[in-house]
């Protein structure tokens, strides 16, 4: 590139223009089954998405999914499919630099589609930094973090498996802090394990319940004093996405704060459930958000009415996680940590160079663009072949 600042702008987009956008399904087992209420999953779902820029540059993204269109409406295969068909058709040939750009452009060609887009759009962050030779978190206003405090999920349903892989985490140095998946069982049973796993675990553990959408309003009336009693800390998404009086009434007379996840996707569901006070927590996911820009306007909405943050996750590997870190680095508060724990889970991460996770704690990728490489080697042995 020249020298001169409007020639080194018009380099810029000529440069990275896009050449090629694929997406290939990835299939990678986990260590143990992971249950939620509606489904629960042995290997994890992935769309793996490349951007190939006319400079050469490759950039990486990736989008998950938890047992198909169950978590959310999309699938790896429809993911695919509208990539494929609408997505990539609308990108070819444009600049890469122009990010807000590139998500109208896909909002105009499909409709939500929010996992299939923000692997795309981070694909081209990865492509982007490489190019300018910065971390990604550089072109979303810089990092006020470079570590976070990190959550592990708890979701195989047994109580004694659970209590030894917590144990686990603790030894480790990886993890103190958990999350219990419940919801996947009558309440009595899914509160008996809990019970279990409170006894056996260090005193003043961070345990946060997630019950999934699996309660209605008269069980959340009946049990959140039980969850409170047990010393919960957070209580996320008790009921299902939508029931938004439910939800604020629940909220109203809960002595633990209550995290609002599925309800909120896009800008307006985050406007109508921090209005509406259904809930003091808000779990943010690149999946539900559509882009890292947009993931950070959802948390701008929720912070101006006090809602505190915290980084969610599905099972992501090191590409995808490393995608959230470098946007929750950004954010100027994130006070409940992040449970970006999905490469601990996978049998084999995707990458050549997992994440560090080192003092309770997952550390911020160095290096331009997410800061982790993909390992072809793994890629090519859990893609779908057909």
């Amino acid at each position: 590139m020249t020298n001169q600042p409007g020639a080194l702008a018009r380099d810029l987009l000529t440069e990275t223009a896009i050449r090629q956008i694929t997406a290939r399904i990835i299939e990678a087992p986990t260590t143990r089954n992971h249950k939620l209420s509606n489904t629960s999953v042995t290997h994890q779902g992935y769309i793996f998405v490349t951007v190939t820029l006319e400079n050469g540059v490759i950039g990486y993204g990736e989008g998950s999914t938890l047992g198909g269109p169950r978590w959310a409406e999309e699938s790896v295969e429809a993911m695919k499919a509208n990539i494929d068909a609408y997505l990539a058709p609308a990108l070819i040939g444009q600049p890469a630099c122009l990010l807000e750009d590139a998500t109208l452009r896909m909002d105009r060609a499909a409709k939500r589609n929010y996992t299939a887009k923000s692997a795309i759009d981070m694909a081209l962050l990865d492509a982007l930094g490489k190019t300018l030779d910065v971390p990604a978190h550089v072109l979303l206003g810089g990092a006020v973090r470079t570590a976070i405090d990190a959550i592990w999920a708890l979701a195989s349903g047994d109580a004694a498996q659970e209590v030894d892989e917590a144990q686990a985490m603790l030894d480790r140095g990886w993890f103190k802090r958990f999350k219990i998946k419940l919801g996947f069982a009558d309440p009595a049973t899914d509160l008996a394990r809990l019970a279990a796993l409170q006894k056996a675990l260090p005193s003043g553990t961070t345990i946060v319940a997630d019950v999934n959408q699996g309660w209605s309003e008269a069980e959340c009336i009946r049990y959140l004093p039980v969850l409170q009693d047990l010393g919960v800390s957070l209580i996320e998404q008790p009921i299902a996405a939508g029931q938004t009086g439910a939800s604020a009434r629940i909220a109203a007379r809960s002595a633990i704060p209550i995290m609002m996840d599925e309800s909120v996707s896009t800008l307006a569901e985050a406007s109508r459930e921090v209005r509406a006070a259904t809930g003091t927590v808000l779990s943010l996911k690149l999946c539900k958000h559509g882009s890292l820009h947009n993931l950070k306007r959802v948390a701008g909405i929720a912070a101006a009415e006090g809602v505190q943050m915290y980084g969610g996750c599905l099972l992501e590997s090191s590409i995808g996680a490393a995608g959230h870190l470098h946007v929750f680095a950004t954010l100027p508060k994130l006070e409940w940590g992040t449970e970006q724990f999905g490469p601990k889970i996978l049998v084999e991460d995707l990458v050549q160079d997992s994440l560090r996770y080192e003092g309770y704690q997952v550390h911020l990728p160095e290096g331009p663009g997410l800061g982790v490489t993909p390992d072809p080697e793994i890629i090519e042995k859990y893609a779908r072949k057909d």
